[in-house]
């Protein structure tokens, strides 16, 4: 037995000192009272204030379709579109929550060019804005108006797609559109087929350009970029990580959290304890970096390790944001690591309307702090559609693409359902093709692939309470327009 794994074996309580496993409890404690209620009521207020900044100064909507959609996810927001115990300073394009001198503190996000609404941390005041981290960099040459789809926005009207059934794919939008319950709200549905857009919809006072947030869509966009850095030799899916885990132990040699890889986090299966999954997500865990100011990666380097790695599917935040962690280190260099996705990416594709939220140190909330819109993630679907290529330039190898579709061993009971950062279709699921795969956001952000069907399909959606609205509902209903070959048109 090699000495790390003995040293996991310990850390999962598989031996002790002693070669004896541990005892439980005769009896369990429970505690009655929520130690984190101040806490919990500070992220909460952080969460409005970056909500409602990006709503107003990101996706450009009004105060009122911001408090009657985006901050639907808030359990008691503050104020309404009236008013309330909230500044928003336009000149500044900043947003506080909450009144001085109670035992909450006020809450603060700010727009910063080329990334979003960053939140503040409690101490910090809108001086500090000036000192939030900002990309600068100059947009992509040509005008996205004049220029052909996919590269650009300009897309020639045509009267029917060939082997689209035009009926049958507007039922399929309306029943995207029409839901039985008023909790699921489509903001956009967009279907791409053969490389063209063949339908492309939007809700009242949402146009083409109007971005949202993705939630934990921006996790496959993490492993996208993630996946070039392997291309490109800088990370490996199967080496030492290399991450200074918290707290620091004498060397690595003494840590098991070493044995973990890149793969284990794609995977979501590093066998690191949870936080998120253990109620803790809005008092402790991925919350405080999304909300409240406290650092992404920090959080992120913070957990013990619970499980032998790749032996337990977990799905946390804190797995991508480790991800991420490692694609910083890979890079080197805080301004290279900043306009690395633009640069790898995002520019050369034509995703000039995407956002990479970060935190105020300047580190990519990739788990889910991107704002975008409909078309662009059609453009990431696209580039994985084609294997990778793009205007005959590859830009990820169709060995990532392959990984990103495999499904991760730890969720062989579990149907297979998820790979590398993209979930899979389950192994229940008879009626959308096997070789579908998906992005999959909160609030119903999906990005759904379908190879044999040479389909891409988009649906953005301000979803609330028990959502429910299922991708590969949607892809089957899609499917039903796709004509057989040789079906003659109607």
């Amino acid at each position: 037995m090699s000495r790390t794994l003995a040293l996991i074996m310990v850390a999962l309580g598989a031996v002790t000192s002693a070669g004896a496993r541990p005892q439980a409890p005769a009896s369990a404690q429970r505690d009655t009272y929520d130690y984190w209620r101040v806490q919990r009521e500070m992220i909460s207020r952080g969460q409005q204030a970056l909500i409602m900044c990006n709503g107003l100064f990101t996706s450009g909507r009004t105060l009122e379709q911001v408090f009657a959609q985006e901050l639907k996810i808030v359990a008691a927001p503050i104020g309404t579109a009236a008013g309330g115990d909230y500044t928003i300073d336009r000149s500044r394009r900043a947003v506080a929550v909450g009144a001085a001198g109670g035992a909450v503190p006020v809450m603060r996000a700010a727009f910063r060019d080329g990334l979003g609404c960053v939140g503040l941390a409690p101490d910090q005041t809108f001086g500090d804005i000036d000192r939030l981290p900002a990309l600068t960099l100059p947009p992509p040459a040509g005008n996205p108006a004049t220029t052909p789809w996919p590269d650009g926005d300009f897309v020639a009207r045509t009267s029917r797609a060939a082997g689209i059934d035009p009926v049958a794919l507007q039922a399929a939008s309306d029943w995207a559109f029409t839901r039985e319950s008023p909790e699921q709200v489509t903001l956009s549905l967009l279907v791409v087929h053969g490389g063209a857009i063949v339908h492309e919809r939007y809700a009242p006072g949402v146009t083409m350009a109007t971005r949202t947030r993705t939630w934990s869509t921006a996790k496959s966009l993490a492993s996208t970029l993630i996946g070039i850095l392997v291309d490109q030799g800088k990370l490996t899916l199967d080496g030492p990580l290399d991450l200074p885990w918290l707290p620091a132990l004498a060397g690595p040699e003494h840590d098991p959290r070493a044995a973990i890889t890149l793969r284990h986090l794609l995977n979501m299966s590093s066998g690191l304890s949870p936080v998120d999954n253990g109620g803790l997500e809005y008092a402790t865990g991925s919350g405080l970096a999304y909300w409240a100011g406290a650092s992404s990666e920090r959080g992120a380097r913070s957990r013990a390790l619970v499980r032998a790695p790749g032996t337990f599917w977990d799905y946390e935040n804190y797995e991508t944001l480790a991800a991420v962690a490692a694609m910083k280190r890979a890079i080197g260099n805080d301004r290279e690591y900043l306009e690395f996705p633009r640069r790898a990416l995002l520019d050369r594709i034509g995703m000039r309307h995407t956002l990479l939220g970060t935190d105020r140190f300047g580190d990519f909330v990739l788990s889910s702090q991107v704002y975008t819109n409909a078309r662009d993630l059609a453009r990431l679907g696209l580039l994985y559609l084609r294997n990778g290529m793009w205007r005959g330039e590859r830009l990820l190898s169709e060995a990532w693409i392959r990984f990103v579709r495999t499904p991760a061993p730890a969720t062989k009971a579990l149907g297979n359902q998820y790979g590398g950062h993209f979930w899979l279709v389950p192994d229940n699921r008879t009626d959308v093709p096997k070789d579908a795969y998906a992005t999959n956001g909160n609030r119903g952000q999906y990005t759904i692939m379908v190879p044999s069907q040479n389909l891409v399909i988009v649906r953005r959606g301000l979803d609330y309470g028990r959502q429910g609205f299922n991708p590969w509902d949607l892809t089957r209903e899609v499917l039903k327009a796709m004509r057989p070959a040789g079906r003659p048109a109607p």
